[in-house]
């Protein structure tokens, strides 16, 4: 079992730190969220909580994925990056492909990029990008994504995007996987058309029943080989717990590890020294 470390909300400033640590005690990867814009008020209701309301404040920080993902690879040797998750149709196709593009290169092709469809319609009008139909868009993105990145001449006709032939160099310098976030069926359905699937906060007993869901669609669609299932778990905390969970399923869980050891807010001391025994007590035993 891998271990990921989720940075949302965190101070940019204290991520190259907690990169360097993340690297140098073998966690597998950094996660970095998207929003591009908090809007003051929301006519979408948040759909991860019972209320509606948004899981953050006001005023926390939300950086640029892949600018951040490009410089904390210049910290890094071989230290693992993927979004949690990049909204996807709320871009273009061609500006996404380059920045993945480059991130990938400037880490020496440690990039995955987890996509999401989004779920903030006022956040897709204000940047001016169609809300409607957000899903299948974002199919032929990816698609469009694939072909840009082959490197060389490269052509596409589709739904949505008609591209000329054209060039996008410099590519990716190793393959970039595709995972894709959310709870729905369609995003299970996704998931399991590319390389990994990100869930929400979720039990291990949640856990195990769309890891099944999730082996029967990749049966159903003659999908072979690895696949990422990347959950954070409200229920595990101890190595033993950890391995349960990769007994039905999970390959990969995404956590803030200082939260065992003192909770969310804490200074970046206290978070590196909790990586640290998390480290100890999770991470080696699992890997051995």
């Amino acid at each position: 079992m891998r271990f990921s470390i989720a940075t949302a909300w965190i101070d940019p400033a204290e991520l190259p730190a907690i990169a360097r640590e993340a690297d140098r005690l073998g966690y597998h990867a950094l996660s970095i969220s998207d929003h591009v814009v908090n809007l003051e008020t929301l006519k979408t209701p948040y759909p991860y909580t019972a209320d509606g309301e948004r899981r953050w404040n006001a005023f926390d920080p939300w950086v640029d994925p892949m600018v951040a993902i490009g410089a904390l690879g210049a910290v890094t040797e071989r230290l693992r990056f993927f979004t949690n998750v990049y909204v996807l149709p709320m871009r273009d196709p061609f500006t996404v492909a380059k920045t993945v593009a480059t991130a990938s290169i400037f880490t020496g092709g440690r990039v995955s990029l987890g996509v999401g469809m989004g779920w903030c319609e006022d956040e897709f009008d204000l940047i001016g990008q169609p809300f409607r139909r957000r899903g299948a868009r974002a199919d032929e993105m990816l698609d469009l994504l694939a072909t840009l990145w082959q490197g060389g001449w490269v052509e596409h006709h589709g739904e949505f995007y008609d591209v000329p032939r054209l060039e996008m160099t410099p590519p990716p310098p190793a393959p970039v996987p595709i995972l894709v976030g959310g709870m729905s069926d369609a995003a299970l359905r996704r998931a399991a058309r590319h390389d990994g699937w990100i869930s929400d906060l979720i039990s291990t007993a949640e856990a195990a029943t769309h890891a099944a869901r999730l082996d029967a669609l990749r049966a159903d669609a003659g999908r072979t080989g690895d696949f990422d299932v990347i959950v954070s778990l409200s229920d595990a905390v101890t190595a033993d717990q950890f391995r349960r969970a990769e007994e039905v399923g999970v390959t990969d869980v995404l956590t803030m590890p200082w939260v065992y050891h003192g909770g969310f807010d804490l200074p970046l001391d206290q978070k590196l020294d909790g990586m640290r025994r998390f480290a100890d007590e999770v991470v080696g035993p699992l890997a051995d």
